[in-house]
Order: C-alpha cells, then structure tokens, then sequence
C-alpha cells in the first residue's frame, strides 16, 4: 500500500475528515517499511484468519465471499497457509460424497450458491472428488429453481417471483464458471446462455432511467408493498446491491465465451453502469454513500461494502479492457479513500474495515418491528458494523486488483 502521507489532501478535500467515528482506534498508517514487507491484501487476509479460525459457522455466502478473496491471495502471493485455511473451512463442512452440512436444496436461495465458487477453485487444484461433487449438488438447484415468466430465478423460494441484485452475484459467477469447467456441448451453450438471460432481465427491469443506477428489487407480480405498482421496482438506490451486481457481471464474464451474442450487450451494461457508479462517487473521500443519490442527506453515511465493491470490479473492468484505463484511477481514488478513512488499527493491534452496512432485504420486518420496505429511511438505519465479510471480501480483492 502506497503511504498515505498528503493524500490528505485526496483530490480537493480533506479525506480523513468526513470519516464516521466506530469504536476503533485512529484511522491507520502504515509505515514504508510494513507496505513494502507485506502487501494491504496480506494484512487484511491475515486478520481475518487470525480473528477467525473458523470462518463461519455454516455454509453461507458470506463465508464464501472473504474465503474467494484469501484464496486469491494464496495464490496471488503464494502462502501455503492461507490456501490451508480456506481448504480447512471448506472441509469442516463439505463431505467426502459431496454432501454439505446445514445447506438445504429445498430452500431454494440463491445466496446458497455463492460459496460453491470456492468449492471450484479448490477442485481445480485438488483430487479430492468431493469438491467437484459438491459443486454439482449446487449446480442441480439452479435445475430446479423457482422463475418468473421469463426465466428470472427468484431470489428465494420465501420471496416468491422476485429478482434481487444481489442474486446476480450469489449464482451468476459459479453458474458460469461451472459451465466453463464441468459441462461440454449443447448443456455448456443452454447454461451460458440461462446466466445472460438473468444479467439482461435484472438490467431491462431494475435500471433507473434518471441516473442509469439500479434498484435493489423487482417483483414480477407488482404485488409487494415494496414494489411500485407500475414497474415492480423497490424504490431506493442500495449502493451494495448495485456492487453486487457489477461485481458479479464483471467476475461472470472471466467464463463467458468471447463468441457468446450476449458479450457485447453485457459489457455494454458495464460501461453505462460504471458511468453512472463514477458520477455519485463523492468528490471528497472518494468513496461511496449506503443510498448512493442521496449523499449528505440525514442519516446517509459513506459504506465501506458497496465502496470496496466498486474499486475492484471498476479497475477489473478496465484492466481487461470492458472500459476505459481511466476508469482505474476512479477505482485507486476510491481505495485511498477507504483506506484514509475507513481501515483502523483494532485493539488487538490488527487492520480492521469499519462503515459496513450488516444487511438489507426487501419484505418483512426486522427484530424491532421495522419494515423492511425499500424506502431510505429502512436502508440508513439497519446496523452499521466492522469486518462484516460482505465489506472485507471485496475489500481485499479491491487491494489485491491494485496491487497493494
């Protein structure tokens, strides 16, 4: 990581000083010598595992997300054990048939499926068969999964004809990237073509014409208190919901044939969609707000998920040539940015990610009786917390596409 000595003075403000205090120490600094020894995606991997022997608890995407992150990482910088840590975790819940424990196909939830990514990334590297197998109990959900008219997967069998952006990222990567691995012929062709098809319907109904952002969801049937009644759309601008889907439209396409029809009309869903992310980054942190065309609004706050969501998959993005070089110096920005202001150094003395939003749906109520009804003042007052996964995944894969 570069050393933030004036980037203070991160282009034209003050960087540190709209950083919303956490009960964590002052935001952190590195030395020369500690960014040159180890880079920012190291650190912040071995914190995670040094907090966290076991990752989770259960097979959830939320595991799946940080344990991809590490693993890259293994890789990327070659420490056997952070590659032993993700296979650990994988293996305490994940038999030698292929069976996964306290996963339940019957559930039908796409937010199931996330984790498989790594089930693929250890089978490439492994003879164990149980990954492989793993991976294919997952891959028949997505056989059976409930659909709207057009072919939509619900987001869950409990959120009946219902497209969620953050189902895009759940299912679409893994279902893509095994196609590319697992499958051959006609069934590789149909399978490529079933994941555009749910990048395509999520764009034609959840775009906001005014901004060219994304709602958070669409329901087919126009008949939750949360969707409008003409378009079906929930009604507020989530910046992770949209990271989600950028995020896993650009990690899809790493599978996609080049020769795929639907290539073109997806990268060209990235370019609008990375131009209007770029035009609600705030000029001053270089960050991001929870509801992304409200900022400074009460109770809006710069969110250090949907932040982190956007620098990797922007500089993703333009690395493999999806948009423009300049969009990487819009990613960097927003790395210095979080960095500046959101990473702190926790009591026990390890890197830590503050400003992470702990989650957001659609329908229901929470434990204390609020509506989860898409409106603003539901996404700005769910809890605020540190190292939730969901920000620290995407965090290290951000640092580890910028190479710090």
């Amino acid at each position: 990581m570069k050393v933030l000595d004036d980037r203070t003075k991160l282009r034209g403000g003050v960087v540190a000083a709209l950083c919303i205090p956490l009960a964590f120490g002052a935001p952190h600094r590195a030395s020369a010598q500690e960014s040159q020894a180890r880079p920012l995606s190291v650190r912040f991997s071995s914190a995670v595992i040094a907090r966290n022997p076991i990752v989770y608890p259960k097979w959830d995407y939320t595991a799946g997300v940080v344990l991809l992150a590490i693993g890259r990482v293994a890789d990327a910088e070659d420490v056997p054990s952070m590659r032993a840590y993700v296979k650990s975790n994988i293996d305490r819940l994940v038999s030698a048939d292929g069976a996964i424990a306290t996963y339940n196909p019957d559930d039908y939830s796409l937010d199931q499926i996330a984790e498989g990514r790594v089930l693929l990334a250890l089978a490439r590297n492994s003879a164990d068969a149980r990954y492989r197998k793993a991976a294919t109990v997952l891959r028949n959900q997505l056989r059976t999964h409930p659909r709207t008219e057009e072919g939509g997967f619900w987001h869950k069998k409990i959120y009946p004809q219902q497209m969620w952006l953050d189902g895009l990222y759940m299912a679409a990567p893994f279902y893509a990237e095994y196609a590319s691995t697992m499958e051959r012929g006609a069934a590789r062709d149909s399978a490529f073509s079933d994941v555009t098809r749910q990048f395509l319907l999520a764009a034609r109904h959840l775009r906001d014409p005014r901004t060219g952002l994304m709602y958070h969801g669409w329901d087919a049937t126009r008949s939750q208190k949360w969707a409008d009644t003409a378009t079906g759309t929930s009604a507020t601008l989530w910046g992770r919901g949209i990271g989600w889907y950028l995020t896993g439209l650009v990690e899809t396409l790493d599978y996609l044939p080049k020769t795929h029809p639907d290539r073109p009309e997806l990268i060209r869903i990235i370019n609008d969609l990375s131009a209007a992310v770029a035009k609600v980054q705030d000029p001053v942190t270089g960050l991001w707000w929870q509801v992304l065309d409200q900022p400074n609004r009460k109770g809006n706050y710069l969110e250090a998920s949907a932040s982190s969501m956007f620098v990797y998959s922007l500089a993703k993005a333009a690395r493999l040539g999806y948009i423009p070089a300049a969009y990487r110096g819009v990613a960097q920005r927003g790395l210095d940015g979080i960095y500046a202001n959101l990473v702190k150094t926790a009591p026990d003395g390890r890197l830590s990610l503050t400003n992470i939003c702990q989650t957001a749906g659609l329908g229901g109520v929470r434990k204390d009786g609020v509506a989860r009804d898409g409106s603003y003042s539901y996404y700005v007052t769910e809890p605020v917390v540190a190292d939730d996964y969901k920000g620290v995944g995407p965090f290290i894969l951000a640092a580890l596409e910028l190479g710090e």
